[in-house]
C-alpha cells in the first residue's frame, strides 16, 4: 500500500535559548489523513516544536516543509495561510461572545462598514453539520460545557481552512463520554482529508487515535512508536528512558479520626451566582477522597473556600475540629493544610519570583528560613536545591525566573512545595496536569505515602483515571453539589463518568408500572 503524500515536513529543526538547547536536530513527518501523536516528558521540547510550526517562534536551524515546499512561518497569520490550525490547551474564547463571534474574531466577513454575522453563522452551521461537530452558532460561549468549547476551537480552525490541526492536551477537561465524541469528530476529520498532530500524556488515548508515534526526550527525537505494536509501558520507557510503573501501588486504606468536615456549604462564583449548593462530607486521616467532575460545577469554588481563598456564604468548614470558616489562608496553612491549586500560575506562584522563593511562599517567615525579619537566602537556597532535584524540576537553576519555566515543571515547584511541608490535611486540585508519566507516577507515590502516614487527602481531578486509582471513596460533583458518593469498589469508569454527566442512580423501580 502506498503511503500517503507528507503534508507537513520538519527536518533538522533546532532552537536555543539561553542556557536552554530545546530543540535538537528534530525530524518529523505528518502525512495527509493520518493522527501523529507527539509524546514526551516535561521540558522535552514538545511546545517549542509546535510553537515554531505555529509561527510563535523561529527556528535557529532547519526547515519546515508544507505539501512539500520550503516555507517560512514568521507568525500565526503565516501559519493559517498555510491551512495550519492550533486548538490550544488553554482555550482562547470570549466568554461573553457568541459562537459566531468568537469564530469570526480576526477573519471578519465585512460589507463596507458592517459585519456579516449572517454569513459566517451560515458556514459555521455548513461545518458543524458536516463534521458532525453539533454547535449552535448563537450560542453564548459562557454558556457551553467545556466538551463543546472544544469544538467551537476545531470550527475556529475549519473556518480559516486549516487542513493540518494541531490538538494539544485536548482531552485535558473532558469526561470519558466528551472524549469519545471527539475521537468521532477526529475520524469524521480524517476522512475528509485534514491531518491531525495529537500532542497528549495520556498513553491508551494515543495508542486508540494515532497512526504513528514520535517521542521526544530533552529535545531531540528519541524514537518512532507504531501504536499497533506499543504498549502503555512501552511508551513511557520510551519517554522517560527507563521502566514506569502505570499502576498506582497502594494497600487497603486505614482511615482514622476525622480531619475536614464540611456542612451545608453554599458558595458563590465571582458573578455572585450560587456555585457550590449544600455540600456537605466528611474527609478522616489516611483516605484519600476524590472528586470527579467536569470542570465548572462547582470545584474550584470548594476548593478555594477550604482554603480561605473564597468567602462562604453559609454553611461551616471544620479542620482538625476547629471552625475555620471564612479563616485566612494563612490560617488555613498554620492548621498543617496543604494546598495544590487549580491555577498554578494566577494562585500557585508569583511568576516574578525565582523558583527558590517561590518554594517558601509559605514558610519563608518560619524559623527554618528567617531569623527575626532577615531572611536567610543560603537556607532558602539549600532547600530548593534539594527540592528541584528530588522532583526533578528542569531546567534545575534555583535562581530562574518562575514564569520562564515551562507548565508542567511550575507544576512541579508548587507539588515540591507542599509537599515537603509537615501536611496534615492536603487538598490537591489538578495536581498532575500537565505533567509526564513518570512525574505522575512520582507524584501518586507521594500522595499514597502521606495517606499511609496519616494524612487525609482530598483530590480534585478532571482526570478520571487519575481519581479512580488514587481514591478510597469517589464524590461526584454536578452543578454545584454532591449527587453522589462512592466506595472505590463499586466507582467503575461508566458509572462515574454518567454520574459527572448529570445523571443520577436510578431507583430499582425505576421504568416499572
Amino acid at each position: 500500500m502506498t503511503a500517503a503524500p507528507p503534508v507537513l515536513e520538519v527536518r533538522g529543526i533546532t532552537k536555543r535559548f539561553p542556557g536552554v538547547l530545546a530543540n535538537d536536530n528534530i525530524n518529523l513527518t505528518l502525512r495527509k489523513g493520518q493522527v501523529l501523536g507527539l509524546l514526551g516528558e516535561n521540558g522535552a521540547g514538545k511546545s517549542t516544536l509546535m510553537n515554531m510550526i505555529y509561527g510563535l517562534y523561529t527556528p535557529d536551524e532547519g526547515e519546515i516543509l508544507v505539501n512539500g515546499e520550503p516555507v517560512t512561518i514568521t507568525g500565526s497569520k503565516d501559519a493559517i495561510e498555510l491551512g495550519i490550525g492550533m486548538v490550544h490547551q488553554h482555550f482562547q474564547l470570549v466568554d461573553v461572545l457568541t459562537v459566531t463571534e468568537n469564530v469570526m474574531l480576526g477573519n471578519e466577513s465585512v460589507s463596507g462598514p458592517f459585519l456579516r454575522r449572517d454569513r459566517a453563522r451560515r458556514e459555521i452551521e455548513g461545518l458543524s453539520s458536516e463534521y458532525g461537530l453539533d454547535v449552535d452558532p448563537d450560542a453564548l460561549i459562557s454558556d457551553l460545557p467545556v466538551g463543546i468549547q472544544q469544538r467551537v476551537e476545531i470550527i475556529k480552525a475549519l473556518y480559516r481552512h486549516a487542513d493540518i490541526l494541531i490538538l494539544d492536551e485536548p482531552t485535558a477537561v473532558l469526561t470519558p463520554q466528551e472524549t469519545r465524541g471527539l475521537f468521532k469528530i477526529m475520524r469524521t476529520l480524517l476522512d475528509k482529508g485534514v491531518s491531525i498532530i495529537f500532542i497528549s500524556h495520556k498513553l491508551k488515548e494515543v495508542l486508540e487515535i494515532c497512526d504513528d508515534v514520535v517521542v521526544l526526550r530533552r529535545g531531540a527525537v528519541a524514537g518512532h512508536a507504531d501504536p499497533k505494536e506499543s504498549t502503555e509501558a512501552s511508551l513511557a520507557s520510551l519517554m522517560v528512558g527507563r521502566d514506569v510503573i502505570l499502576e498506582v501501588e497502594k494497600a487497603e486504606a486505614t482511615p482514622g479520626d476525622e480531619i475536614l468536615n464540611v456542612v451545608n456549604l453554599h458558595v458563590h462564583d465571582d458573578r455572585g451566582l450560587p456555585a457550590v449548593e449544600g455540600v456537605g462530607f466528611g474527609l478522616q486521616r489516611g483516605e484519600i477522597l476524590g472528586v470527579a467532575g467536569v470542570q465548572g460545577n462547582g470545584q474550584t469554588e470548594l476548593v478555594e473556600a477550604l482554603t480561605g481563598m473564597r468567602s462562604v456564604a453559609d454553611g461551616h468548614i471544620f479542620i482538625k475540629g476547629e471552625e475555620l470558616t471564612g479563616a485566612s489562608p494563612r490560617k488555613v496553612t498554620e492548621q498543617g493544610v496543604g494546598h495544590v491549586p487549580e491555577d498554578r500560575q494566577r494562585d500557585g506562584l508569583v511568576s516574578s519570583f525565582t523558583v527558590m522563593h517561590n518554594l517558601v511562599l509559605c514558610t519563608y517567615y518560619q524559623d527554618a528560613f528567617s531569623h527575626s525579619i532577615v531572611v536567610d537566602d543560603r537556607a532558602i537556597a539549600d532547600n530548593a536545591r534539594e527540592l528541584v532535584e528530588q522532583y526533578d524540576v528542569r531546567p534545575p537553576i534555583i535562581n530562574n525566573i518562575a514564569s520562564g519555566l515551562s507548565g508542567g515543571n511550575q507544576q512541579k515547584v508548587i507539588v515540591a512545595r507542599e509537599f515537603s511541608r509537615d501536611v496534615e490535611l492536603l487538598i490537591a486540585s489538578q495536581p498532575t496536569r500537565g505533567l509526564d508519566v513518570g512525574s505522575i507516577e512520582f507524584i501518586h507515590r507521594q500522595i499514597v505515602g502521606m495517606r499511609d502516614a496519616g494524612a487525609g487527602i482530598l483530590l480534585v481531578s478532571s482526570e478520571l483515571d487519575e481519581v479512580l486509582s488514587l481514591a478510597d471513596r469517589v464524590a461526584v460533583m454536578f452543578e454545584g453539589e454532591i449527587i453522589d458518593i462512592l466506595p472505590i469498589q463499586d466507582a467503575d469508569r461508566d458509572t462515574v463518568g454518567l454520574r459527572m454527566a448529570g445523571v443520577r442512580e436510578q431507583s430499582p423501580m425505576a421504568g416499572e408500572t
